[in-house]
């Protein structure tokens, strides 16, 4: 069980870690032709994207992992599911394409950039794409075939970086326009991984009907909103970031764009490459944990959680430890076109960020591994926790001392939190279903003596 476990983590991992690898270093080039107040626009638009994505996707593919699982081991499967999942979620997902039109300018006046609204239209049919996308993956998933997923997301970095590196150097002269179609790139890449899944999907989907059970979309968003709801809180508070960061860095600096931009485009991006490699792990806990769990074997789903998040914190420590201490050759190596004071203040930031490599990494293992164990609330509730605490020290640690460095240190504090309380969540029992399992285990006993009994009875007469 551990050798299939790691092979589907293997795989999953392999393909994010491309994935990442592609869009880090495509990252720059485009750093290069965007420049660090192109590249800060371009992270700018980012948060609002990511935030309508995680309403109309997050959560979608680790729920639907879950429920096929579930019903796998419980020897039924629901042939009705993918297409109310499908109807769903292009629902939800055109919702929120529309959604990112209509807020494109008011985004761009709080954010004191017209030039933004031309980067939310760009982007905005993404988050159609996405939604499918999710679906399509939830269901190989959960299916424990991890291939498609990760050659979808090594399709969509090749094609975003293919036609945003293009794009940003055919208009390298206008920063505005550049980065208005190095983001429109991002959705030919959605729409290029969409149509992949759906060729594999066509090819090798066999509805097995071993119950008549019908699925209904109330059933499927009951699955989904709390796993939306864990991982829908940092990609908020990041939309928050790129407006609060700026505003306090404007206080004290006029290159508020710029220190932003070498944050969020510059270190966050490197110390995301860990994080990536281990994705696997993350992804494939979630049919591990919960065959075990609907099957009642609890204490061999916290033996899987715990195993994963042991692999996780190796892995990322090692990495964390060499992205500390090689941080200037990183630097000088993959962005020589920055100016001194920008290649030091990255340097600073990459060392202070390569503590979160290990606790964001550690929290998506436990995320996932409460998903599948049905406790996702209790993942949300973590991230709620952690992003209140960012929020509260982001002002008291973004002064002229520390400038952007207090951004990092204050995103250091809402990972350790997150992941704390979600490894407390993980090892915990909880009372309520304990007792439960133990009445209804109780009961099934007392059938199967009762069973057991009428069978003697009427074998001796």
């Amino acid at each position: 069980m551990k050798r299939s476990f790691l092979k589907n983590a293997a795989l999953l991992s392999a393909g994010s870690l491309a994935a990442k690898a592609i869009g880090a270093l495509y990252r720059v080039p485009l750093l290069s032709a965007l420049g660090s107040y192109g590249m800060g626009m371009y992270q700018m638009a980012y948060p609002l994207f990511c935030v309508l994505l995680t309403f109309s996707s997050a959560g979608i593919p680790t729920a639907l992992a879950r429920m096929i699982a579930r019903d796998t081991a419980r020897g039924a499967e629901s042939a009705s599911a993918m297409r109310v999942a499908f109807r769903l979620f292009s629902a939800l997902g055109l919702a929120g394409t529309a959604i990112m039109c209509l807020l494109a300018s008011s985004m761009a006046r709080l954010q004191g950039n017209g030039g933004l609204f031309f980067c939310y239209v760009a982007l905005a049919p993404s988050v159609f794409f996405v939604a499918l996308i999710a679906v399509l993956r939830g269901y190989f998933q959960g299916k424990r075939d991890m291939i498609p997923t990760a050659l979808s997301e090594v399709a969509e970095q090749a094609i975003k970086a293919g036609f945003g590196l293009f794009f940003a150097y055919r208009f390298r002269f206008s920063p505005e326009k550049a980065v208005a179609y190095a983001l429109f790139a991002v959705t030919l890449s959605e729409l290029g991984a969409l149509f992949f899944l759906l060729i594999r999907y066509r090819a090798e989907f066999r509805p097995v009907r071993l119950e008549t059970k019908r699925t209904s979309g109330a059933e499927i968003l009951s699955c989904v909103f709390p796993v939306m709801a864990a991982t829908s809180l940092l990609p908020f508070s990041q939309t928050v970031d790129s407006v609060l960061i700026v505003k306090l860095l404007s206080r004290f600096t006029p290159q508020a764009v710029s220190l932003y931009g070498l944050y969020a485009g510059g270190a966050v991006s490197l110390v995301n490459l860990p994080v990536s490699a281990v994705y696997g792990l993350a992804a494939a806990s979630v049919p591990a944990v919960a065959a075990s769990f609907a099957t009642g074997n609890e204490e061999e789903g916290r033996r899987r959680a715990v195993y994963a998040l042991g692999v996780t914190v190796v892995l990322t420590g090692l990495a964390a430890a060499g992205l500390f201490f090689l941080a200037e050759r990183c630097v000088q190596i993959l962005y020589p076109s920055l100016s001194a004071g920008e290649t030091e203040t990255l340097i600073a930031l990459i060392r202070i960020s390569s503590v979160s490599a290990v606790a964001l990494a550690g929290t998506d293992t436990l995320a996932a591994c409460l998903a599948g164990m049905g406790r996702a609330k209790k993942a949300a509730q973590a991230m709620l926790t952690a992003v209140l605490v960012k929020l509260a020290l982001q002002p008291l640690l973004i002064v002229p001392s520390l400038s952007i460095t207090g951004a990092a240190i204050a995103a250091n504090g809402c990972y350790s939190v997150a992941f704390f309380l979600d490894l407390i969540y993980t090892v915990r029992k909880d009372k309520r279903r304990s007792k439960h399992d133990h009445i209804g285990g109780a009961r099934r006993r007392t059938g199967r003596s009762r069973r057991c009994g009428n069978e003697s009875a009427a074998a001796g007469g």
